[in-house]
């Protein structure tokens, strides 16, 4: 039977072991005000070394240290405003909380935007010299070479600063999507055949999207898209805003495109970016068809719309499952990992990192916060499916991953390139399945689990990639002059989506709005480096399971290094390299033989 949501929670309704601890960061709300005001403060503990600090190794390693040691301070007060407001977007406390953590950053990194401008006056060969006197600078190496690298985009150190305060307001288009999703768009219920009348959230609407009965998918669409609707051109102009900052930004910066700025940023080159969109796109859509007609055929549905793509090719079979069980299977899942990482991922599961709760006012979508100095949030939507336990473990995999990183890095040298970082939480999900299929030999269930490993793909094989061909179209347009308006982002994802899909899939109008689901659009190049990290995964998974503990090593020292390697490094690293269209193509080819796997699964 299909799961009947009667009513939605207010946060204050949701019982306290489905949220997260956030007084693990602030005991309580005063204690973070008390915070935010020091800060404000303490900032001359920096803002001292201004115009001086580069006279000398010694004095040069102070500021930078000073400097770690306030963002680990903001970081953990940004992060305790932006969870709360990500757990109820509707609650004006959190709104305004969240407004004075947006200020205090903008404040704070113009205070301290001095330090780039004054370093980038030095000479390459000055820093390598304090390197020899002061052995410790050598732990802000690749940041001060990151920075160097920057020189020929930078500004006046007066217009840095100016940009730098501006901050909160360039931030904007982001803030504006977020607050309205969470607090102002109300969608209306439906009722289908059975007079069932049926509630809808942002959230729950992904619960709909693999509902079993058709009539329960398309009626949740249209109303879903009814009310998207009602916002487009708004969310549009949201975006054009976001975009044409990044043109201004690119142009200000002296760069060919806003791209060529956005990939500088991540530190990848334009063949690396274009060869993930481009192969994905030609190779993967003959499998993704295959599997839409498979699903058509199977579910005896005369018509296969775009709201069918997420049903349930095998309803019968639906393993039902509590968070108890869940994190007992994630936690064996990981075992090969080694007893570091299986503690973290414990810890996870068991002192409430996890936010699972449904509630008015709770942001959309599942991520994984990673305060330096602190441990890890997770923000889900539990329903008790068994891919809310992959979702899981691919979020409790950015929570390792940075758990480790911050064990071994300064804070400057936690965050690896935006390429990489979805490459631990999707080796979470391939080591799920296969722990699944080693308990089992049920050819129902092994089956299932191809479906939920088709689930990982599509995901960010299919759904981010797709965001991502969106992006390069739009950025092209853009740099060329051309408006962004709610016509043109609905034309290009409606085009980009009948080329993907062909006939196998009927689009709709409604599909065209897909653009206005996801916050990823204010992220830059976000969306296609889901499918780099899913690359990298699968191709040392596939060492893992071949060479055992030699693989995991290399896998772990990759996860340990951070932010300390460019991404191409990173990855060859972890056994993988990406330098070449060869692994995309591998794991297009892996997608392609669970495909046919699945396929026999109903045909033999």
């Amino acid at each position: 039977m299909e799961e009947i949501l009667t009513k939605t929670l207010s946060r204050s309704e949701v019982a306290v072991e489905q949220t997260w601890d956030l007084t693990d960061l602030f005991k309580t709300v005063a204690d973070w005000k008390a915070e935010l005001e020091a800060i404000q403060k303490d900032v001359q503990t920096v803002v001292q070394y201004k115009g001086h600090f580069t006279s000398n190794a010694k004095t040069l390693l102070a500021c930078l240290q000073a400097r770690d040691a306030l963002r680990e301070r903001v970081t953990r007060v940004i992060t305790y405003a932006s969870l709360n407001q990500s757990a109820d977007g509707t609650n004006p406390e959190n709104q305004t909380n969240s407004a004075l953590a947006d200020s205090l950053i903008s404040f704070v990194n113009a205070s301290i935007a001095f330090i780039n401008s004054e370093i980038l006056e030095m000479q390459e060969e000055t820093i390598l010299q304090y390197m020899q006197q002061e052995p410790e600078l050598k732990e802000f190496q690749k940041t001060l070479m990151d920075l160097f690298e920057t020189k020929p985009h930078r500004l006046s150190p007066e217009a840095e600063e100016v940009l730098a305060a501006f901050g909160e307001i360039l931030d904007a288009p982001y803030m504006i999507y977020q607050r309205s999703k969470t607090s102002d768009m109300k969608f209306s219920s439906f009722k289908t055949r059975d007079g069932v009348e049926h509630l809808l959230t942002f959230n729950s609407f992904a619960s709909y999207e693999d509902a079993v009965n058709p009539e329960l998918r398309r009626k949740a669409y249209a109303a879903f898209v009814d009310t998207l609707n009602q916002y487009k051109n708004t969310y549009a102009a949201t975006q054009a805003t976001e975009v044409k900052k990044q043109v201004i930004e690119a142009k200000l910066r002296n760069y060919q495109s806003v791209t060529d700025m956005l990939l500088a940023e991540q530190q990848v080159t334009k063949e690396m970016y274009e060869n993930q969109l481009d192969t994905i796109l030609t190779e993967l859509a003959p499998h993704m068809r295959r599997l839409a007609n498979l699903k058509k055929r199977v579910l005896g549905l005369d018509k296969f719309y775009f709201c069918d793509l997420k049903a349930p090719l095998d309803p019968g079979f639906e393993p039902k499952v509590t968070y108890a069980e869940a994190s007992k299977l994630v936690l064996e899942s990981v075992q090969v990992m080694g007893p570091e990482y299986v503690s973290i991922i414990e810890q996870g599961l068991t002192n409430r990192w996890v936010d699972r709760a449904d509630n008015i006012g709770k942001r959309s979508g599942a991520f994984c916060s990673s305060p330096y100095g602190a441990h890890p949030y997770i923000m889900m939507t539990w329903n008790g499916s068994m891919r809310n336990t992959f979702t899981l473990a691919h979020e409790l995999g950015h929570a390792a991953h940075f758990t480790l990183a911050g064990r071994n890095q300064r804070i400057s040298n936690t965050r690896p390139s935006r390429y990489f970082v979805e490459a631990p939480s999707t080796m979470n999900e391939r080591l799920l399945s296969e722990h699944i299929l080693s308990q089992s030999n049920n050819e129902r269930m092994r089956r299932w689990v191809i479906l939920q490993s088709l689930g990982t793909y599509y995901h960010n094989f299919v759904t981010h990639i797709l965001e991502g061909e969106l992006q390069r179209r739009i950025y092209d347009l853009a740099d060329k002059g051309t408006p962004i308006t709610a016509k043109i982002l609905c034309e290009q994802k409606l085009d980009l989506l009948e080329k993907f899909w062909g006939d196998a899939v009927e689009i709709d109008e409604g599909a065209g709005l897909t653009w206005m689901r996801q916050p990823h659009y204010y992220m830059g190049l976000y969306p296609y480096t889901y499918s780099a990290g899913l690359t990298a995964s699968t191709a040392a998974a596939q060492k893992i399971f071949a060479e055992g503990q030699p693989a995991v090593e290399r896998w772990l020292s990759a996860l340990k290094a951070g932010g300390t390697l460019k991404p191409l490094e990173l990855m060859q690293l972890a056994g993988v390299d990406l330098s070449t269209k060869k692994p995309i193509q591998e794991a297009v080819a892996y997608v392609g033989a669970l495909v046919d796997e699945l396929e026999k699964s109903f045909y033999n």
